[in-house]
């Protein structure tokens, strides 16, 4: 199976040092030194990782024959595709490769069905799931403990407690009403406040 695993971006200095936006939660394996990764146009690939290093909070990777500044820049844009056995499993079992999560259900506690999972967002932050409900209409879920409680790759589904108004817009305006008031306001701001804390 192949995975979209990071995004080149602009060229950094004149040695063919590019920054790249990683998506995959095992960076040092998929695109460590020695990596070879297929692309996205196929026409730049197959590019085998020379080096690696952070800058600024940046992955910063050199290709095997990219030598400077131009043939970087040249390559700004393509998408690095790693090879992963479909059976494979992160070595934390709280982690999930996206093609294990895409296509769940999304049911919740109860076992109501939202939706179905179709994609991972993978933000600096967080992770996000993105839910397509019944109507057709999409919904941003966050990945974290307190919001999906449950993988359950057995029986293809992700169980979630939703806060009020992430799944029904409806439920929003009513708590805001009651925020208006002086209540709930603050169990609603806890749950964000996790949220944005807490990263998968």
């Amino acid at each position: 199976m192949q995975l979209v695993v990071g995004k080149i971006g602009r060229a950094h200095g004149i040695r063919g040092d590019v920054s790249v936006e990683v998506r995959t939660d095992e960076p040092e394996l998929r695109l460590g030194p020695g990596a070879v990764v297929m692309t996205d146009p196929a026409s730049v690939g197959p590019l085998t990782v020379e080096s690696g290093r952070v800058h600024s909070g940046r992955l910063l990777l050199r290709f095997a024959g990219v030598k400077d500044r131009n043939a970087a820049e040249a390559l700004r844009g393509t998408l690095l595709i790693s090879e992963v056995d479909p059976e494979e499993r992160p070595d934390d079992p709280e982690e999930y490769y996206d093609h294990q999560l895409i296509g769940l259900d999304v049911v919740l506690q109860d076992g109501t069905l939202v939706g179905e999972l179709t994609e991972v967002v993978h933000l600096p932050y967080q992770d996000l799931l993105t839910v397509e409900k019944a109507d057709g209409t999409e919904v941003l879920v966050p990945f974290v403990t307190q919001i999906v409680p449950i993988i359950d790759l057995e029986n293809q589904r992700a169980v979630i407690t939703p806060p009020a108004g992430l799944i029904d817009p409806e439920s929003a305006e009513v708590a805001g009403s009651r925020d208006a008031d002086g209540q709930d306001g603050a169990s609603e701001d806890a749950v964000s406040q996790d949220a944005s804390e807490e990263s998968e």
